[in-house]
């Protein structure tokens, strides 16, 4: 599906990184308050991604559709054999969590050098931060937690940075998955130590859905990946509870 419009430089640029600015400010004015009613800080991210990132992103897409005319609002759609749908997804999941102890390191490194003037409770998946928390307060986070961390956010994300952004980006087309994996990896100013290693795993899913011309792909490997991780994360969190 052609996308004929595209985006000026600095309009892609303003698409890709308001959402993650906007959440990031609700996220610091959220966070003290969620704190004082004794939940982690942790939450605060995940009301500002329920309540700002979802409808920024979604709201832009409905109103774009309002406004296309012969342009479809979702590129990248080209259908594939089933399997790839399966078989795709699976080795993009694999990818990321095969590196992931390399990168681990890569992120506490910048963390401490780049990031320790952060206060403390920003660092929000610091398994350590969750020890003074009930069990009851932990459940609420990690069930909200898996459904906008799990499926929500990425479903949504996908959907306006794969599917709209991505195909709309300007200049040479071979750059713009690179583009988008590197803009889209700057929009999480909630946790900028993460910014090089997000590239180094994200960057084959983008290639993978601009050769197959397919959002689905990453949106399925999305959806699993944070899935899987937020379980094996909270697995850690609650087994002291």
């Amino acid at each position: 599906m052609d996308i004929q419009k595209r985006h000026s430089l600095f309009q892609s640029v303003v698409l890709h990184l308001l959402p993650g600015v906007l959440a990031t400010v609700a996220y610091l004015v959220m966070a003290p308050v969620v704190m004082q009613k004794s939940y982690p800080a942790l939450l605060a991210l995940l009301f500002a991604a329920g309540l700002v990132i979802v409808p920024f992103e979604l709201g832009y897409l409905l109103l774009q559709k309002r406004r296309a005319k012969n342009e479809p609002v979702i590129g990248l759609r080209e259908a594939l054999p089933n399997w790839q749908y399966i078989v795709f997804p699976l080795g993009m999941v694999i990818w990321a969590f095969l590196p992931s102890g390399a990168l681990s390191v890569l992120d506490v490194y910048i963390a401490k050098a780049w990031f320790s003037w952060l206060p403390e409770w920003f660092f929000f998946l610091n398994v350590d931060q969750f020890s003074g928390f009930t069990r009851e307060v932990l459940l609420t986070t990690f069930w909200i937690g898996l459904m906008i961390n799990g499926f929500v956010g990425p479903i949504v994300e996908e959907l306006y940075f794969r599917g709209h952004l991505l195909p709309r980006l300007p200049g040479p087309r071979n750059w713009s998955p690179l583009i988008n994996i590197s803009l889209f990896s700057l929009y999480h100013f909630w946790s900028p130590w993460q910014f090089f290693s997000r590239i180094l795993w994200l960057m084959p899913w983008g290639y993978i859905v601009w050769r197959k011309k397919n959002f689905y792909l990453m949106l399925n490997a999305h959806c699993a990946s944070n899935t899987l991780g937020w379980i094996l994360t909270w697995s850690l969190i609650l087994a002291g509870k």
